[in-house]
């Protein structure tokens, strides 16, 4: 598999913000933004910011705290910037397992489904945990299995059924591979959380119709780039099949599906 940053490139990130945000992205925001004020922080980190969407919840939440966006990709951040400019967000490119702040300098840590690509997640919730001040959060959203993400499940299922031999794997390898929360607790433990918190929460998926639902995961996740690294025309056939099956959750014309997080609370 490709290196992730590399993936979320091209023209990924504006079809990313403009068809999966709306997708699957946020509900989930809104609910970590939620959540974020009842702690009340005045210095917020978000570490994989992506383009923006939880950025964006957070600030709509606590206009009055200091939001520190970074990202790998400044691909990313760059649509990030362009969907919110304000002097209390600042946006960094920045490694998540190298993060370039001082200890204790932040009330709140925020990851909204970025964890799974981490190379070290250990790492990476230890840099969390070094820059959170005593009593400061660490608050994350993580997928539940593919199976109870009923779109992305289908998506898989269609690569696996076009190419049986060597499927594309990013969906089950990338965003799902990281489902278990007793694999998410024992590593917080590890990065040196003592107090967490998983709590499974459920969603619904909506989109205006199949295509722009089967259009977000085509083109607007790194699943295309895979695609397109295949024989010409994969894309474009995946494309038909998995729009064809998302029919199935029409209603009226839109689509309404299941879909399932983790959302975790480690207190320092």
């Amino acid at each position: 598999m490709k290196d992730q940053e590399l993936r979320f490139s091209g023209s990924v990130p504006v079809s990313y913000d403009r068809l999966m945000v709306p997708l699957i992205f946020r509900p989930y925001a809104e609910e970590l933004a939620r959540r974020a004020s009842e702690f009340r922080p005045q210095r917020i980190l978000e570490t994989a910011a992506g383009t923006g969407a939880v950025t964006e919840a957070l600030h709509e939440a606590l206009p009055g705290a200091e939001i520190v966006a970074t990202d790998l990709n400044q691909p990313m951040l760059d649509v990030a910037a362009e969907r919110l400019g304000s002097n209390q967000v600042r946006y960094v490119a920045a490694d998540a397992q190298e993060l370039p702040f001082e200890d204790a300098s932040f009330d709140l840590v925020v990851c909204q489904f970025g964890a799974m690509f981490f190379p070290d997640r250990v790492r990476a919730h230890s840099e969390a945990r070094r820059v959170l001040r005593s009593g400061g959060h660490y608050l994350l959203a993580i997928w539940d299995r593919i199976e109870s993400c009923s779109l992305s499940d289908i998506a898989q299922q269609t690569l696996v059924e076009l190419f049986p031999e060597d499927p594309p794997l990013f969906m089950r390898e990338g965003p799902y591979c990281y489902a278990d929360p007793a694999m998410i607790e024992g590593d917080l433990r590890a990065a040196g959380f003592a107090d967490i918190r998983v709590e499974t929460v459920e969603k619904r998926s909506r989109s205006a119709s199949a295509h722009d639902a089967a259009s977000a995961l085509c083109y607007g996740t790194p699943m295309g780039v895979e695609l397109q690294d295949r024989e010409p025309g994969s894309l474009e056939r995946a494309m038909e099949m998995i729009e064809r099956k998302f029919r199935a959750f029409e209603q009226d014309g839109a689509i309404d599906a299941p879909m399932s997080a983790h959302i975790v609370t480690a207190t320092h």
